[in-house]
């Protein structure tokens, strides 16, 4: 398994917490990383500390390109160490279609969703460790990078058009990045469904959205958690998406299927 230190971005809460957690009952020294949740992260951080590994909050501007270039180093420096895992977590989920889609609109889901995670990949690649070698004499990465995609890259639809071509644009980079990276290092990513209500989802909206996938249910924080650890434990997968979403990505009743033989 890979082990070291972890930089996990949007770490100060919902999902991104989750995973910072995880990362530390796993050993790894964890970079909380915030774009204005200060308290948050702070917390995130003791957390972490009172399971026995080490961890600093870290605030940044994913929209500001310079500073999402310097978070890798930034991390590394003051973890102690060179990073060994990558979350691209943080994410901006604002909804606009082609029609309402805006410059501002654009800027901020491509920003968030692609441009800062290009430019984090790009520094952690930088100082990412050598592949080492296993006991059959193969090489095997040492380093790992994990996206937060969306299921759905796997069923477009034409709601939250810039965020969804932004994911998109994150899915094609895991691909590429996994081929340009390997040996040393490994690129997957994790594809989310239902499973934290959104800050302006109903309580009854995010219930119908759970219990209308194909295993009518979501997926909770663990259920993420879990995809985490078994992409770190898996030397030999790379460039992969794990949709964990209940098989929302699945979803086929439709008005042209349903009643027609």
């Amino acid at each position: 398994m890979i082990e070291g230190r972890a930089l996990v971005t949007g770490a100060a809460d919902r999902l991104g917490r989750a995973m910072a957690l995880k990362l530390a009952d796993m050993g790894f020294d964890v970079a909380v990383h915030y774009g204005s949740s200060a308290e948050a992260a702070e917390e995130t951080v003791a957390m972490i500390k009172a399971k026995g590994c080490h961890a600093v909050s870290l605030q940044a501007d994913l929209l500001d390109m310079d500073a999402a270039q310097a978070l890798v180093p930034a991390a590394a420096a003051a973890l102690g160490g060179s990073l060994s895992v990558l979350i691209n977590n943080a994410s901006i989920f604002e909804y606009d279609t082609v029609a309402t889609a805006t410059r501002t609109s654009w800027d901020r889901h491509i920003g968030s969703n692609f441009q800062a995670p290009f430019w984090l990949t790009q520094a952690f690649a930088a100082q990412a460790p050598d592949a080492g070698t296993d006991a059959n004499g193969e090489p095997i990465a040492r380093a790992a990078i994990i996206n937060m995609v969306d299921q759905r890259v796997r069923k477009l639809t034409p709601e939250f058009m810039t965020y969804t071509l932004a994911k998109m644009g994150l899915w094609a980079l895991t691909q590429t990045s996994a081929q340009a990276l390997a040996p040393a290092v490994r690129v997957n990513a994790i594809g989310p469904g239902p499973t934290v209500q959104g800050v302006r989802q109903s309580d009854e909206h995010f219930a119908r959205q759970r219990a209308g996938t194909v295993l009518n249910r979501g997926a909770n924080p663990e259920d993420i958690t879990a995809a985490l650890d078994y992409i770190l434990r898996a030397p030999a997968v790379t460039g992969q998406l794990l949709c964990v979403d209940g098989g929302q990505h699945l979803g086929w009743k439709t008005a042209d299927v349903i009643g027609v033989e």
